[in-house]
């Protein structure tokens, strides 16, 4: 069964968001600095996948998202933007959550890397508003490179499940930060998304693997 691991693993995602670092942006816990290679696991119902991290390629970006990830922001959450180009993931599920990171920017990395099939950065609007929103690209994206899209690193393994990620909603369920399509995922978290998007694939839980 499809949802089978979600409910499994209800217990381990409802005391990863319940992380106290996670309503407050401003706490000591975010300035950890990442290692130099990381790797996350990433279970969702439609498999897993792994992401490796290469702090070189984009030092500022890859210390956010391992922060992220260590508070257990990602979990429980959806893949609201799948296309035949990238899949997006990064609102966090649960609004009060989501409301308080949507507009804590990063400054950008300069880009070293290509975004070419497999690679993944940080979405933004413009200069300076990474926030937590992570694509993947699934076709060759190398033209973004000159917009200052800066790849943190690759999917190591498991780009099949990438590849079959729920894509029926386009760009309707998370229409793109430029979109202005979002609102209601940060005002209603996975409430909205399940009930008017019911097919799209979850993000169970997001995992620093050796």
């Amino acid at each position: 069964m499809r949802y089978l691991p979600a409910m499994l693993a209800l217990a381990t995602t409802l005391a990863a968001a319940d992380h106290p670092a996670l309503r407050d942006p401003s706490d000591p816990f975010w300035k950890e600095r990442a290692p130099a290679v990381f790797r996350v696991k990433i279970d969702t119902t439609a498999g897993a996948f792994t992401l490796e991290v290469r702090r070189d390629w984009a030092p500022i970006g890859a210390d956010r998202f391992y922060n992220l990830v260590r508070a257990g922001f990602y979990d429980d959450s959806r893949i609201y933007r799948v296309t035949g180009r990238f899949a997006q993931f990064g609102i966090a599920g649960r609004p009060e959550i989501a409301r308080a990171w949507r507009n804590i920017a990063i400054p950008d990395d300069p880009v070293r890397e290509s975004n070419t099939r497999g690679r993944f950065a940080f979405a933004m609007t413009g200069p300076d508003t990474r926030t937590t929103q992570i694509y993947i690209c699934i076709a060759d994206l190398s033209s973004q490179d000159k917009d200052g899209f800066a790849p943190l690193g690759t999917v190591l393994e498991g780009m099949d499940v990438v590849d079959k990620l729920y894509n029926g909603y386009g760009e309707t369920a998370g229409g793109g930060m430029r979109g202005g399509r979002q609102g209601r995922i940060f005002e209603e978290g996975n409430t909205h998304l399940d009930r008017d998007f019911p097919k799209l694939d979850h993000l169970l839980h997001a995992t620093l693997v050796q």
